[in-house]
């Protein structure tokens, strides 16, 4: 068990979060981001699970089929896209993603950068996330074609123009509905 190791990570992403979402104006999605990892349905597994370069919910994936830990934490946190998966507003069709909010999406992309920049340490670099994202691009079938094309977009500009520029673009266009 791995408790301390757990909690400064999940702590020290949890705080690069929330300077982002302070950084673009998301003061309150800031200070509640990923309270439910400090819940004991998911700190424990983080704790059996740790290895420190990734995240503790792929190696219960590995060892038992599934992430129980990962159940619950998309099942409260907004930011993820999984949480939007409903059934057709007629209610016979298949699953799929609902539009996420912009606010959601936007902290999403701060939740990508910090986990990139939690993992990767001196190695980061602003094309991290966008690299990350495309390895698991072509299994994202479910999700709004609309936040989709939102997230590659923001995904790309911090990949090509920098996380400044990116940040700045976020607080003053994106999330005016622009």
């Amino acid at each position: 068990m791995y408790i301390w190791k757990h909690f400064k990570t999940i702590t020290k992403h949890k705080i690069l979060v929330m300077q982002y979402c302070f950084r673009i104006g998301l003061y309150r999605q800031g200070l509640c981001h990923d309270l439910s990892k400090y819940s004991w349905t998911e700190f424990r597994v983080g704790c059996r699970y740790y290895q420190g370069n990734r995240s503790p919910n792929n190696a219960e994936r590995e060892a038992l089929g599934m992430s129980t830990s990962w159940l619950h934490h998309k099942g409260r946190n907004k930011h993820h896209y999984e949480y939007w998966i409903d059934y057709g507003g007629d209610c016979k069709t298949i699953i799929t993603g609902m539009r996420m909010p912009r606010r959601y999406v936007a902290e999403m992309i701060m939740d990508r950068i910090s986990a990139c920049r939690t993992y990767a340490g001196d190695s980061y670099t602003d094309q991290a996330p966008w690299q990350y994202y495309l390895k698991g691009r072509d299994r994202l079938w479910f999700v709004h074609k609309e936040t989709k094309k939102q997230m590659e977009f923001l995904l790309r500009m911090l990949a090509k123009k920098g996380e400044d520029y990116t940040l700045h673009y976020i607080k003053y266009r994106f999330l005016k509905g622009e």
